[in-house]
Order: C-alpha cells, then sequence, then structure tokens
C-alpha cells in the first residue's frame, strides 16, 4: 500500500468511528453497528463471497467494486473494536519478506 491508500482507508475509519460515537438515523453505517456485532460480521461474510464470486467472473470492474465494499465492512469491523487501520498496516509491515509459510509456522508454535 502506499501512502494515499493507507489516507483513505484512515479518512474513512475516521467517518466510522465518528458514526459510531454519534449515530445518524440517516447513516448506514450508524445502522450497521446499531444492528450489532452479528450483522457486522455477516456483511463482512457476504462482502467477502461477492469478491469471490467477482473473482471467478474474472470482471476486473466487478472485482474492484466488491473488493471496496469488503474493505469498507472490514473497516467497520475494525472501528468496533477500535482498531486502527495502521494496526493492520503495521502487522502487513512485520509480514513483509517473510515466508508466508514460515510466518504461519511460527503462529502455530506460539499459539500451543
Amino acid at each position: 500500500m502506499n501512502k494515499y491508500d493507507v489516507d483513505i482507508l484512515d479518512a474513512i475509519y475516521r467517518v466510522i468511528q465518528d458514526r459510531k460515537a454519534h449515530p445518524d438515523q440517516k447513516s448506514y453505517t450508524s445502522s450497521l453497528i446499531g444492528k450489532g456485532l452479528d450483522k457486522v460480521l455477516g456483511k463482512v461474510g457476504e462482502e467477502a463471497a461477492e469478491v469471490i464470486i467477482a473473482g471467478k467472473g474474472g470482471k476486473r470492474e466487478e472485482i474492484i467494486y466488491e473488493t471496496a465494499d469488503l474493505f469498507f465492512h472490514v473497516l467497520v469491523l475494525l472501528g468496533v473494536y477500535d482498531i486502527e487501520p495502521e494496526d493492520v498496516c503495521n502487522e502487513l509491515r512485520r509480514r513483509f519478506g517473510v515466508s508466508g509459510i514460515a510466518e504461519k509456522e511460527s503462529r502455530s508454535r506460539t499459539e500451543k
């Protein structure tokens, strides 16, 4: 990700946090958060499935559109838990340059 990617994700996250702190009846985000964690998780799952379907279809614009929906709903989930997008970016930075297989193995050793 470049600087601008983090900026837009952070800007959206700030709006999500504002909607969480100051619910607005006309806001989709406020409504979603107000329906509870299970609804937020359901939307993340739904959007992930739509990314899979778009990926299978192979149409670039659909993949972009559905991925944007997924990113948004993941940001809502992070907002529910007050997890900053930068925390996820830091985790990605930590993993960068490390074999995915080695990184996964190190997690399973520490989880036991």
